[in-house]
């Protein structure tokens, strides 16, 4: 089968070919159809001191399914988190992370619903909206960014702003129905009670400072950042953090039941994940690309 590896810190990408892997004992093999690229992966391949398994979202058709698997057999349709090489044409994936993908859905749409939506719901558990409350996502074109604006309305929120980088964005980000959109170096108009920042580094401050006195600002970026105590202090304003990572890993039941909601909202219209590009695999650097310069408005899918 066909893969993409890279062997430095910073690539470049490379196809090779390689034996096709085997399910082990709870796993399923995947035949892939599509792949999420999201940014934390990107970062992986450029800052990690090591290379490391293109690994991340899968939706497939289960080709093999390993000892011991009961939720699922060969021919079942599901996506999933693949720990191991994902960027592939197929795929191991744990039977705890995979989940079925219902009729009338896609392939690429579970690739851009599930693990971005997961992401994106995830933040809004740990920020505690409640209906009525105002919510700004930063990033909000992004893959994650413009869904966690879309659920954040579907959850009640009273208010919805999208704060982006670039006019082009403010468009796409408005399409999506949010109240108003704001640029990083405009004014964010009216203190918000929940702020879901995908950016981190030097934006941190100015979202902390978004926030209403006791608001609460939930950190879900791999871009880093410090935020001084005595800010936190001003307005009794918390920052919360979170990896759906470690919820897959640790409360994988909650994670389904996530799954359930985001296929239920997706069913009903609520929520409709939004594809800037497909690549093929042996166009990912240039899937990476997009990512990297924040070039996407929603999700960035590989087709192997």
């Amino acid at each position: 089968m066909r893969r993409v590896r890279y062997e430095s810190t910073g690539g470049p990408l490379f196809l090779e070919e390689v034996a096709v892997p085997a399910a082990g004992p709870g796993e399923l093999l995947v035949r892939c159809a599509a792949v999420g690229v999201t940014l934390p992966m990107v970062r992986k391949v450029t800052e990690a001191a090591r290379p490391v398994p293109l690994g991340g979202e899968v939706a497939g058709e289960v080709v093999a399914a390993g000892e011991g698997v009961t939720r699922f057999r060969v021919g079942d349709r599901v996506t999933g988190l693949c720990f191991g090489h994902g960027y592939a044409e197929f795929a191991v994936v744990h039977e705890a992370m995979a989940s079925p993908v219902p009729d009338g859905a896609d392939a690429v749409t579970a690739v851009a619903l599930v693990r971005s939506g997961l992401v994106a719901l995830g933040a809004l558990e740990a920020a505690r909206l409640a209906p009525g409350e105002s919510v700004l996502v930063t990033a909000a074109a992004s893959g994650v960014g413009h869904l966690a604006v879309q659920l954040a309305r579907a959850r009640g929120a009273g208010r919805v702003l999208g704060a982006v980088s670039e006019r082009r964005k403010a468009e796409f980000v408005r399409s999506l129905g949010v109240d108003d959109c704001v640029r990083y170096d405009d004014g964010w108009g009216e203190p918000v009670d929940c702020v879901l920042d995908a950016v981190g580094g030097g934006l941190l401050t100015p979202a902390l400072g978004a926030l209403a006195p006791h608001g609460r600002l939930v950190a879900y970026s791999s871009g880093g950042g410090t935020i001084q105590a005595y800010d936190l202090l001003v307005g009794a304003r918390s920052v919360i953090g979170f990896q759906m990572a470690l919820i897959a890993r640790g409360r994988p039941e909650l994670a389904e039941q996530w799954r359930q909601e985001l296929w239920r909202l997706f069913a009903e219209g609520a929520v409709k994940p939004v594809v800037h590009g497909e690549f093929a695999l042996e166009d990912a650097a240039a899937a990476h690309e997009t990512i990297t310069t924040r070039a996407n408005l929603g999700k960035v899918v590989l087709r192997p």
